[in-house]
Order: C-alpha cells, then structure tokens, then sequence
C-alpha cells in the first residue's frame, strides 16, 4: 500500500469532498479519482460513498482513516526523533579499549563526559588494542582506543597521547635508585614478568637479552594487571606500560634505570570514517580527543 494513496485518503476524508481535497492536494480530481479506486481495488472494499452532500466513509473506510491517523502519528514520532538525534547532544554509543588502558582512562574520560555531554549514553566493549581495532572495522564499537594502531583504508586514526612499555620495579623492593651497574645486577640475578601475549614486552626482553641482562627466571603471564600485581609484591622486576604501572599507584614504582630499553607507544582514537556523524556521535569524538590530549604527558 502505497504511503502517497494513504495521504490522499486521508485529504478526501478530512475535507470530506473530493474537489476540496484535490484543491488542498493540487492535484486534479480525475486524479484523485483514479488513485481511490485503485486503493480500493487493492484493499477489495469500498472506502467512499459520494453523495449530494460531498463524500461519506464507510465502515471499512472509517477503520482504515483510523489505521492512517496511526501511521501518520508514527511517521511523526519518528521524524522527529531523526532531527533530534541529529541536532541533539546526546544519543548511545558503544567505546571499546584494552582493560589495562580502559583502568586508566575511562575513570577521568567518564567523569569529564558526564559533565560535559549528560545526554550521551556510553556502554563499554573491551579486548585487544587489535580488537578493538577489528569491532569498529566491523561496526560493533562507535570508537575505538588502541595502542599503536595501525592504518586501514576505512578507519580514521587520532593520536592522542603516548606511553611505553618500560621496565618497572616497586619502590618497596628498591627503596632508592640505582646506579647502572646496580640495576643490572638485579635484573640479572632477579626475575622479570610480563605479559607473554604483548608484542611490546617480547621487544623488551629481546633488547635485554642483547645488552646480556636477561634474568635466567622468567614469569610469564598473560594479563598486564597480573604484571602489576606481581611486580608491587616485589616478586621481581615487571614490563609493563608506564601509564599502567602509574595509575592508582602513585609513587609504588618506578622506571628501573634510565639505561633500561623501553618501546614507545602512541594511543589512538579509532572510527570509521563513514561514521555517522550525527552532533553526539561529533560531540564524543571531540571530548574523546580533548581528554586524551589533555593528559599528563610526564609520567614516572
């Protein structure tokens, strides 16, 4: 049933003539004759009976003028939620990012957004730096944060602040710091752990065993939160991204030493770029920018 016929319809039966009607529609009335009775032939009933006082509805042509209100009042209802999601500064959203960096991120970023934009509703999605990047290619995640993200034709990538993967040890383990020669020696004699899934980390231990540091005891693990864990007890020395040692922990580690390998790391903000850039969809791109560039760039 076509939506236009709906529409003449419901002129006829709000003027009740068919010549107001076509007056009101601009269209010609052969026109509007034509087009009832093929809606009739469509619905197999008769919806208008013309008599010397203009047009009168029948039983099924009142119901259907009812079902019409409806639908109209549907239609409007819906335009305008379309303009509003448009204009308004709100609407849902789903932001994924890594546990670890989402730790220590999402609590300040929540906090600004709520009193920046109250009418955004954000619900989170967490995994790898690599999947996140691969739920917003696949449209599960709005945006995205990721560690060291890589290009991809249908995705747009923001900087926006660094990190790197360092090697930590707890103030409690080292109460002051070493000297080179010192840090050598207890990383040699001591045990490192890391998180055996993250590249970053396997780039560390490659750079240690070149510089000959390597500890013979190594503790895997496969959670950089376990890392964390662990290296605050003073189990050894840990790998781990200088932001992720840092938060909720302030001053309880420390960079080993200075001469110590480290990989830096930049944090993106990812989303497609044929991102349906309503004003909220806009407005939390924004404040996702200036949060994250905003934050303190020194660290340790």
């Amino acid at each position: 049933m076509e939506l236009q016929l709906l529409r003449y319809f419901h002129a006829i039966a709000r003027h009740g003539s068919m010549g107001k009607a076509a007056k009101a529609l601009r269209v010609s009335q052969p026109s509007l004759t034509v087009a009832m009775r093929n809606l009739e032939e469509e619905l197999g009933t008769t919806l208008l009976v013309r008599d010397h006082q203009g047009v009168s509805l029948t039983a099924t042509g009142k119901e259907l003028l009812a079902s019409t209100e409806e639908v109209f009042t549907l239609l409007d209802v819906a335009r305008q939620r379309i303009h509003g999601m448009q204009t308004d500064e709100g609407g849902r959203f789903v932001l994924g990012c890594h546990e670890s960096l989402g730790a220590y991120f999402l609590p300040g970023f929540l906090r600004h957004v709520a009193a920046r934009a109250p009418r955004l509703e954000l619900s989170l999605w967490n995994g790898t730096s690599r999947a996140v990047t691969d739920a917003v290619i696949n449209r599960d995640v709005h945006f995205g944060l990721a560690v060291n993200a890589q290009p991809h034709e249908d995705l747009v990538i923001v900087p926006l602040f660094h990190d790197a993967m360092d090697v930590v040890v707890a103030s409690s383990l080292v109460p002051a710091p070493l000297d080179e020669a010192g840090a050598r020696a207890l990383l040699r004699d001591g045990q490192v752990i890391y998180a055996s899934r993250v590249t970053q980390c396997q780039e560390v231990l490659e750079q240690l065993g070149r510089m000959d540091v390597l500890p013979k005891r190594q503790l895997a693990c496969g959670d950089l939160e376990l890392v964390k864990s662990l290296t605050l007890a003073g189990l050894g020395v840990g790998l781990l991204p200088r932001r992720v040692a840092e938060y909720g922990q302030h001053g309880k580690m420390r960079c080993l030493h200075p001469s110590m390998p480290f990989v830096p790391d930049v944090i993106h903000l990812l989303y497609r770029g044929d991102l349906h850039r309503t004003r909220g969809a806009t407005l939390l791109k924004d404040e996702l920018t200036t949060f994250g560039r905003g934050l303190d760039p020194h660290v340790f």
